[in-house]
């Protein structure tokens, strides 16, 4: 895997590559992906059923690595993960975070109380594995603060802050508890001047960047189909928001990754 001299490495630390969106041109993303200087992709399991055919992915390619967990909204209809299932799965080596678990009550409110068992579940294993977790938190911020400052309490995990879009009050807790933002290309668009304020106020040092492919993807491409490559357009609004250059940016996240996410140096 080569990448061009112009192009500062990074990560784009969330994906889902096993989407239908990129089954006509999986191969040609991943290139595409290198040649923006995107060297190594985390593509999420969402439903534990689907484990296999992630995990097939990361095996695939040598630049993708794999988490896997129960999304949220998802939580009530799949059946509910164990600590134990995730812990054998984490043993293969290219499984590399827990998640992405947490809370969304923007959509699936009725099944909160379900969530929240399911995303207790997911931080013991992370305790266990000693792997990050994984948070997806939508209109839910003051339940996901105190879960997981009570969680912490409890027993020390990592964690990052998913396509972190959530309010600032949930921003400063999960700091206050060592964890990192993630930023998407939500934080590109245009309207979005608040939430770059509250990453502009965050250490620069746990910041990572995302695409959340298929979804959400930056400017230029917004409206359009998100791939890995994007992550490029809004490391660079980031490495704006932090007044860095984009190389001196692309080079912190990647440290950042690679501190939390260090199965992936392995």
């Amino acid at each position: 895997m080569t990448t061009p001299d112009r192009a500062p490495q990074i990560t784009d630390s969330h994906c889902h590559l096993d989407f239908s969106d990129f089954d006509e041109d999986r191969d040609a993303l991943v290139t595409r992906a290198h040649e923006a200087g995107v060297t190594r992709m985390v593509t999420i399991c969402t439903k534990l059923r689907l484990e296999p055919e992630i995990r097939a992915l990361a095996e695939r390619y040598d630049s993708v690595f794999y988490a896997a967990g129960t999304h949220p909204m998802s939580a009530a209809d799949e059946p509910m993960a164990t600590v134990e299932e995730l812990v054998a799965l984490a043993q293969h080596p290219k499984f590399v975070g827990i998640g992405e678990t947490g809370l969304d009550y923007h959509y699936t409110a009725d099944s909160k109380d379900v969530q929240k068992e399911s995303l207790r579940i997911h931080i013991e294993a992370a305790r266990q594995t000693g792997l990050p977790l994984i948070i997806h938190a939508r209109a839910a911020d003051e339940d996901m603060a105190r879960i997981l400052q009570d969680e912490h309490r409890e027993g020390a995990f990592s964690c990052v802050m998913h396509c972190f879009s959530s309010g600032a009050a949930l921003a400063e807790a999960a700091l206050e508890l060592g964890f990192y933002l993630s930023m998407s290309g939500i934080a590109a668009f245009p309207k979005s001047q608040e939430l770059r304020d509250i990453f502009a106020a965050a250490p620069v040092d746990r910041i990572l960047v995302e695409t959340d492919a298929p979804y959400l993807a930056p400017p230029p491409h917004r409206g359009k189909r998100n791939e890995p490559a994007y992550t490029a357009h809004t490391a660079r609004v980031g490495a704006d928001v932090f007044g860095m250059n984009y190389a001196d940016f692309a080079a912190q996240t990647q440290a950042n990754f690679e501190r939390l996410f260090s199965k992936v140096l392995a």
